[in-house]
């Protein structure tokens, strides 16, 4: 078995998992009633959650070329960007998802939709970039 292929395999297995609650559960957070703050600040837990195991297998990823090759990987310049791109929409996810969980349920419902509406485009354009970065590394 090659030890580097399983190495990357789980990490993308932790990186794949962590979009999907990024992107699931800002999505529910759009379409749950907006009186229901309950599940919402669950929802928002799930995001969180969600952004940390990005930022951590993103992390990991690095480490394991690191740790493998003695070198991080040699990206192109799209794929910098796009790199760019992820751990932005990862420091903007997570700072809003932390704020939702503590302040959200003294916001209007506009307030509360807005910032759903933000954590599903951070999602969705950490995704996108995703591509980018998959195929221009």
């Amino acid at each position: 078995m090659q030890w580097e292929n399983l190495y990357y395999a789980l990490t993308q297995l932790i990186h794949n998992f962590g979009a999907l609650a990024i992107v699931g559960g800002a999505l529910g957070g759009l379409k749950v009633q907006a009186d229901n703050l309950h599940l919402k600040r669950k929802l928002a837990w799930l995001v969180l959650g969600g952004w940390c195991a990005q930022a951590f297998s993103g992390i990991i990823f690095g480490a394991i070329s690191l740790y493998l090759y003695g070198e991080t990987p040699d990206l192109h310049t799209t794929a910098q960007v796009a790199l760019t791109i992820k751990m932005a929409c990862a420091v903007s996810g997570i700072l809003l998802s932390l704020f939702y969980v503590r302040r959200a349920e003294g916001w209007s419902n506009k307030g509360r939709h807005n910032a759903w509406t933000a954590l599903t485009g951070f999602g969705a354009t950490a995704l996108s970039s995703a591509a980018f970065l998959r195929w221009f590394s």
